[in-house]
């Protein structure tokens, strides 16, 4: 009898703090739904947290402040499925260098931050939310579903907390696609 070969090491799942380089601040909390305003200067290194697939990315800056639409509110940003199955997004950069269906590596320089869309007229910063997947054009969920603070307080640190869990939990509770509640 032959023995099945072992398993294959699942590759260690890394996640990296989305801004390199620079001083930062931010808060536990946000204005209106469950994201993270990650303050920086302007042209500081966004990267990717997570290894995975870029999800959806907005290269035009749409936003208007007389209609204020929500689903223009990022101006230009990006969200990645990560290979943890977390859908991680960044908004409100200056630059991009990342397309629809790119494979990115923990780490990897996605743009510069910026004061795009609705972050025009306050100071420079990358909005970070935390979601599952959903079909594309689900911009509620897409901008933030889970505080990111305290794993972007691991982050920073070197450490690795996965917000896996708190996504799963947060999806099942929610549902797949819930009803826009706050600057719909």
């Amino acid at each position: 009898m032959v023995a099945a070969p072992a398993p294959a090491r699942a590759a260690a799942v890394r996640r990296t703090f989305p801004i390199r380089g620079c001083k930062v601040s931010y808060g536990p909390s946000h204005h209106d739904y469950p994201a993270t305003d990650v303050f920086a200067a302007r042209g500081c290194a966004v990267v990717a947290p997570m290894a995975g697939r870029v999800d959806e990315v907005s290269t035009v800056d749409r936003w208007n402040p007389r209609t204020n639409r929500g689903a223009d509110r990022g101006g230009l940003s990006w969200s990645i499925v990560g290979d943890d199955g977390v859908r991680y997004y960044g908004s409100h950069l200056s630059t991009l260098r990342v397309k629809p269906g790119q494979r990115v590596r923990s780490g990897q320089v996605l743009g510069t931050v910026g004061s795009t869309g609705s972050a025009r007229g306050t100071g420079t910063h990358l909005h970070f939310g935390l979601s599952w997947p959903t079909r594309h054009g689900v911009w509620w969920v897409r901008r933030g579903m889970v505080y990111p603070w305290p794993y972007l307080d691991s982050w920073r640190a070197g450490g690795n907390k996965s917000p896996a869990a708190a996504v799963a939990a947060e999806h099942r509770r929610r549902g797949d696609v819930p009803r826009c509640r706050a600057a719909c």
